[in-house]
């Protein structure tokens, strides 16, 4: 396997090119793309691109092979399909890059900042690369890249979906918050790697290495771990295949009675029925909460985790504390809820109500979210009205269409200066 050292060695051999060369090859590859007379696909094979600028461009389906971009900029780029076999990246700036079934075998990735980039289906498995020598034979390079060595990488908020990194060297990298659905990291290193709230969901971590990883709040459901090596993890929080909280079966009822007793409790008024209380029970094998009546219900601490919630009607329900990360929560009637502390990482929250539940003309109770986490959840065309966001955690939301006016935002993060 290569290392950083024998990297570096490799861009002496290779032919320089200048800022200007690189513009006129973008150029003429996005005429290649638009099918444009005279355009040329980029190819940028065995050059030394060290520290050059690439921002933003369309360079879909290039050639970058044994590339030394050490340094480079390439935030915002479109480098879907593109060859990156066995390059040189490290230190480079690929935020919100879309590498989409990218070639990253053999990559140098070490201090790369991928944060939020999506790499799905990207290939970051072994790698060996051969050229042409002087006298046209084919050689080996000087170095024989293994699998993408990514130590100290951010890989923060990035879509590593399907990705495949058997074997990648990514001790004390940064996946916070990372999509790793489905992801191939069979045998690969990720000693002391910092997981906390990495989506891992089928993921293939068979004789993988997490010894002292940060998993806390990770979610590893479906996952396989065979052989992993998981010594000294921090685990707070993990959620897997076991119960998170106390099975259903403690409910003391089947619950689709609990829920049916629930609706009788609404539509009466109280007068039949009984008010379903599941604070602190793990709901994920009840299926399917969509356009469910749960007005009222007191689910403190409970899990929803992935549960399509669509439409559901939850006025002032009482949902302090709860995981509904992933959840689908898509036109759903918050009005009043309590969320308080919950945790709503990538929940569809599009066109939900949480504006104030009004009882009467002097009492009115708005959506309570204070301290929630809400991380990278969509609240296109949500109704926020006099919502309490004190200390919610914003990071990376999707607000179009969102008016804040009236809110409470004090100490929220996230917003990057957006005011009510």
């Amino acid at each position: 396997m290569g290392n950083a050292g024998e990297a570096g060695s490799i861009s002496a051999g290779r032919r320089k090119l200048s800022q200007q060369a690189v513009a006129q090859a973008v150029k003429l590859h996005q005429d290649y793309r638009n099918g444009v007379m005279g355009g040329r696909r980029a190819s940028f094979a065995f050059t030394d691109l060290t520290g050059m600028a690439f921002i933003g461009a369309d360079l879909s389906d290039a050639d970058f092979t044994g590339a030394v971009l050490n340094g480079a900029n390439l935030g915002g780029c479109n480098l879907d399909r593109a060859v990156l076999f066995g390059v040189d990246l490290r230190g480079a700036n690929l935020i919100g890059a879309s590498l989409v079934r990218a070639d990253l075998r053999g990559a140098l990735l070490q201090g790369a900042n991928l944060t939020h980039a999506n790499l799905f289906d990207a290939d970051l498995r072994d790698g060996m690369i051969a050229e042409r020598d002087r006298h046209g034979n084919i050689v080996a390079v000087k170095y024989d890249p293994g699998p993408a060595e990514m130590e100290g990488a951010q890989m923060k908020g990035a879509n590593l979906s399907s990705a495949k990194m058997s074997g990648a060297m990514a001790h004390h990298t940064d996946f916070t918050d990372a999509i790793m659905v489905g992801c191939n990291l069979v045998r690969a290193n990720l000693s002391n790697a910092n997981l906390t709230n990495a989506n891992l969901s089928g993921a293939d971590l068979s004789g993988a290495s997490l010894k002292g990883a940060a998993l806390t709040n990770a979610v590893l459901t479906g996952a396989k771990l065979v052989q992993t090596d998981m010594s000294g993890a921090d685990t707070a929080g993990l959620l897997g295949d076991k119960p998170a909280g106390k099975p259903l079966d403690e409910l003391g009822m089947p619950p689709e009675e609990a829920l049916r007793q629930h609706g009788q409790w609404v539509n009466s008024g109280g007068a039949e029925g009984r008010l379903a209380d599941f604070s602190g029970f793990d709901l994920r094998q009840i299926g399917s909460l969509y356009k469910a009546l749960l007005v009222g219900l007191v689910a403190n601490r409970a899990v929803f985790y992935g549960l399509n919630m669509e439409g559901a009607l939850l006025q002032g329900a009482k949902l302090s504390g709860a995981d509904l990360r992933s959840a689908r929560l898509q036109g759903a009637d918050l009005r009043g809820v309590n969320l308080a502390g919950a945790r709503l990482a990538y929940a569809d929250l599009r066109n939900a109500d949480l504006g104030p539940l009004v009882i009467s003309a002097d009492r009115r109770f708005p959506a309570n979210l204070e301290g929630a986490q809400l991380r990278h959840a969509d609240l296109r065309g949500a109704r926020l009205r006099h919502a309490n966001l004190r200390d919610a955690d914003l990071l990376e939301a999707r607000l179009d269409g969102v008016s804040l006016e009236d809110c409470d935002l004090g100490n929220a993060t996230g917003l990057d200066g957006r005011k009510a």
